[in-house]
């Protein structure tokens, strides 16, 4: 009796298996089934484009959003192996997009690649099992292949469609719903801020995004890569000299620095392995900044700036004002830390330090004018640290126990768990008085504000510190600020800020954000942040109340009533005009409230953001006013 070998041998059931068990546990594949993880499926398929650029043999890649929510992405590398693989005796196309793990990363030193990114490795198989349907075609050894997939499984062999003298991949996919359950619509800004950070970070590759649903198509092609990179970040500030450049390489270890000081206080550094957002940091990371420190110091003690009797300045007053970005190439990289992005490779640090010290100490022997203007902003930097220090003492709480410590207007809860434990934020004394009365004084502490707190975009530390109403929340939460901040020693697992649904309270919101962003970041990043949603609307029809969030609601709220009924529909100004039981059910209420989590998807973007919105220069917030106002709802004037 004949055995059909094609139909079912046991690498078909392997091949089953391991895509089944991505499809039983995305989440472990592409970190979660939320957008997130809908728009990592699209990194995975550029990521291989990437790959062949890195290896040299591929110069444009096409990202294609469909009007249906499918993409295509298009390469002009070397394109997928199509012969027979030796081992499993099936196209070797249809190999990588059905066995996890298959592909040219994880074959050693005659691997196709010497580097590559994929955050998780997992590659294009993981696509095809998370994809309702995917379709792959192949220009190569002159000829077009193509191969269809549903959920994982071939439909059909490899078929030849074609002649062709051009080699390639082109890779469409459509994401499954029954997976990706929140959405599976991708959201253009992600897709451009991600794109445009690969071609920062390979620079002479052409990327193009084209969006079908809205007829929008942007190329990004980066001849200056990160030194372009560096320019963009800065382009809404005053700088203080043109990029520092340096690349170099050792041991198969490429490494390139771009930075740039500007005028303001805040330092924003961004370092990648093959790639890849290392949010964590790591040994490239802290080799850039020893160097960074040792060699201002050098500088500044040789030059006399700083006397013998001076301390040296510390690593963040060197810092105030830079931009910088650190991009490493590593044939093995090894991530670590909470979300697998912090670089842990050691050699690395030696590696960065050393070609980054050379450089940078060129540059300010070459550059005595510029030197001097980066010396002397560290050295008033070190000035406003000793205030800020001084200051600091004053929101230091003595003990834990000392309740006296506390601010007077903060109405705290009577949990000493902090991981239940809660402050509301609020915005005025009849909304702070409303809140005080409504809450559930076991979990819920209230600390009320006074009107528009300082906007720290445009202030040192010093001044920030001498700031009742930022002392005030500082002491609150416990975990001190700057140097001192402690993530342990938080007294609230949520941080929820309330401010009224007008324009006011979105300034107070956003300067509060902006406070938390830059000087207690580690609360965002944990997702200790949150954002209260008070309804917009209270509709009222024979003592029957309901309320609404958005327009949508209100208007089926409307209908349910019932057509040509009296409904009584109240927009609420404030959060005043609510009494506290109203409040409660639904702002407070941890049974019926509408939380928002703030979290740093893209922390490049959310700097740029709020450098636009809060920073001194007035022309780059009305562009982006002038941008935005067509999306502008409840304008109060």
């Amino acid at each position: 009796m004949s055995v059909n070998q094609n139909t079912y041998d046991e690498n078909q059931i392997q091949v089953l298996e391991g895509l089944e068990a991505v499809r039983k546990r995305p989440g472990m594949y592409i970190g979660s089934t939320s957008g997130r993880g809908l728009h990592h499926l699209v990194w995975e398929v550029v990521d291989n484009s990437i790959d062949e650029a890195l290896a040299g043999v591929c110069t444009k890649i096409e990202v294609i959003v469909h009007r249906d929510n499918s993409i295509t992405v298009i390469d002009n590398g070397r394109g997928i192996p199509v012969g027979e693989h030796p081992k499993l005796k099936r196209s070797t196309l249809e190999v990588v997009l059905t066995v996890l793990h298959a592909g040219g990363k994880f074959g050693g030193d005659d691997s196709g690649y010497k580097v590559s990114g994929g955050l998780h490795g997992v590659g294009v198989s993981v696509v095809n099992a998370l994809s309702k349907r995917l379709v792959v075609e192949v220009k190569r050894d002159g000829k077009v292949h193509q191969q269809e997939f549903q959920r994982g499984v071939p439909q059909h062999d490899l078929k030849i469609l074609d002649d062709t003298d051009e080699t390639g991949t082109k890779t469409t996919f459509w994401p499954d719903e029954e997976i990706f359950t929140e959405t599976t619509e991708f959201d253009y800004d992600t897709l451009q801020s991600r794109i445009r950070e690969l071609a920062f970070l390979n620079k002479g590759i052409e990327i193009v995004l084209t969006d079908e649903r809205n007829d929008v198509s942007h190329s990004f092609m980066y001849e200056g890569g990160i030194v372009s990179f560096v320019e963009f970040l800065n382009r809404n500030r005053e700088t203080v000299h043109e990029p520092i450049y340096t690349e170099g390489s050792k041991d198969f270890i490429q490494v390139e620095i771009a930075l740039q000081y500007n005028d303001g206080y805040s330092e924003s550094i961004y370092s990648f392995a093959n790639n890849i957002n290392t949010h964590e940091g790591g040994t490239h990371e802290s080799g850039f900044k020893s160097a960074l420190t040792r060699i201002m110091n050098d500088y500044a003690r040789k030059h006399n700036v700083l006397k013998e009797s001076d301390a040296n300045l510390s690593g963040d007053d060197v810092r105030e004002g830079l931009i910088a970005i650190i991009s490493v190439k590593i044939p093995e990289p090894q991530f670590e830390g909470q979300t697998k992005t912090k670089l842990g490779n050691s050699e690395v640090r030696g590696i960065v330090e050393s070609l980054f010290s050379e450089k940078l100490m060129e540059f300010l022997d070459e550059n005595p004018s510029v030197a001097k203007k980066i010396i002397e902003k560290g050295v008033q930097a070190a000035r406003a640290r000793e205030a800020a220090r001084k200051a600091r003492e004053l929101t230091r709480r003595k003990s834990a126990l000392e309740v006296s410590a506390l601010p007077g207007k903060l109405a705290d809860c009577s949990s000493k768990d902090a991981s239940i434990s809660e402050v509301y934020i609020v915005e005025g004394d009849s909304a702070g008085g409303s809140a005080k009365q409504g809450r559930d004084r076991h979990f819920q502490a209230i600390l009320p504000i006074r009107g528009k707190i300082l906007n720290v975009e445009k202030a040192r530390l010093d001044k920030i510190l001498s700031s009742a109403e930022i002392r005030a929340i500082i002491t609150a939460l416990g975990t001190g600020i700057s140097d001192d901040f402690d993530i342990t020693k938080a007294r609230y697992h949520k941080i929820i800020i309330m401010t009224d649904a007008d324009v006011d309270g979105a300034h107070i919101r956003t300067l509060l954000l902006t406070f938390f962003y830059r000087y207690m970041r580690k609360l965002v990043e944990v997702g200790y942040i949150y954002i209260a949603q008070p309804p917009l609307y209270k509709l009222e029809r024979n003592k029957v109340i309901r309320y609404a969030y958005n327009e949508k609601q209100r208007d089926a709220i409307i209908q349910e009533f019932g057509e040509g009924t009296k409904v009584n529909v109240q927009r609420y100004k404030g959060l005043g005009e609510m009494n506290p039981g109203q409040l409660w059910e639904t702002t407070m209420d941890p049974e019926s409230r509408t939380l928002l989590q703030v979290s740093i998807q893209d922390a490049i973007d959310a700097d740029t953001l709020f450098d636009t919105l809060m920073g001194e220069n007035v022309e780059p917030r009305r562009d982006f006013i002038q941008q935005h106002a067509k999306y502008v709802k409840n304008l109060d004037i």
